[in-house]
């Protein structure tokens, strides 16, 4: 397996990366392609103590900053890591990319540049919410913002897919993320979208609400790209206020505080379960190819699992299954 990881892009990129690299080399034997700076990147590796041999560098002159335009930043950068990435993909150097820069840019560079999987007509990155049971798959979470009811069908087709291949459920229920569950809620394209997926062979349930992406009542959930980041990135903000409002009320009194130490296992657990980092990345579901696109915020582990995700989707054929059920219709 070879994977390539866009070194340039995260907020303590080159620095997480590369250590992210390493502990997937190590643990997982693969081939890691950094790309990016080589002088950069060099250098951050020599801090490294037995770095394997299968950890090696290509070089990108430049990248793409978080404030620039996606599609015109691929288009005049040509060197631009994360389309270097892609490129090392479309010629099949490396089976898959990993990254954790400007996501409109990988969508972009991805699209571009590897085309997207036949008779798909826009991509879609899906996260894992944990729930009390199986995990809930959101898609789109920022590929499409202006979706149609074809796009919506497709969606759950591939999360179809992904969810039966990778977490192993035979015929997940799949919903449409509405403000209400009635057919008649909802804004035009989504009743059209209703519409198309109550015809399909897959398990649609009808429009779900956002408490059912926690409480495990669906498997999949289906919205256009602008509503499922907002959705993400609120639920990041509450785990994270949660997080400090829990320290803060365990700190209140040595009572409280010899609790937190009894239930530090708990404490541990519980955090190891919703940590993003154990998750390591969302897939860029639709294109030809693997991209596995992580929080700009990602760890030396996030990184590291971002790895596994995407030999997990090049292991289990997940492109290949996606153009089974696109010609089929589901079945």
């Amino acid at each position: 397996m070879r994977i390539a990881l866009d070194a340039m892009g995260g907020d303590d990129a080159p620095r997480s990366i590369v250590e992210g690299a390493v502990l997937a080399a190590r643990e997982y034997g693969y081939r890691i392609v950094l790309v990016g700076d080589q002088t950069l990147l060099q250098s951050e590796i020599e801090k490294h103590k037995n770095v394997p041999k299968n950890v090696s560098v290509h070089h990108a002159g430049s990248f793409v900053r978080m404030d620039e335009s996606a599609a015109i930043s691929v288009r005049k950068k040509k060197d631009a890591s994360v389309s270097i990435c892609a490129e090392l993909m479309r010629e099949g150097v490396v089976d898959a990319m990993v990254t954790a820069g400007h996501t409109g840019a990988a969508v972009v560079a991805c699209t571009l540049k590897n085309r997207l999987l036949e008779g798909v007509e826009r991509p879609g990155i899906g996260i894992l919410f944990p729930t009390l049971g199986t995990p809930t798959l959101l898609l789109d979470v920022g590929a499409n913002i202006d979706t149609k009811p074809l796009h919506f069908y497709q969606y759950a087709l591939m999360g179809d897919v992904y969810f039966r291949y990778i977490v192993r459920k035979s015929r997940p229920s799949i919903g449409i993320l509405n403000i209400g569950e009635e057919e008649s809620k909802g804004t035009e394209y989504i009743k059209e979208a209703h519409q198309l997926l109550n015809k399909s062979r897959l398990h649609f349930i009808g429009n779900v609400e956002g408490r059912d992406i926690f409480n495990g009542r669906v498997d999949i959930v289906v919205c256009d790209g602008f509503v499922g980041n907002v959705v993400l990135k609120v639920s990041e903000s509450i785990a994270d206020v949660i997080g400090k409002l829990l320290k803060q009320e365990l700190k209140r009194s040595p009572l409280t505080q010899f609790g937190a130490f009894l239930a530090k296992p708990a404490f541990n657990a519980l955090k190891k379960e919703v940590d993003y980092a154990e998750q390591g990345g969302a897939p860029l579901l639709g294109i030809n190819g693997t991209c596995i696109i992580c929080h700009g915020s990602s760890n030396a582990r996030a990184i590291k699992n971002a790895v596994r995700v995407s030999s997990e989707f090049v292991k289990y054929e997940i492109n290949q299954h996606i153009l089974e059920a696109i010609r089929n219709g589901g079945e």
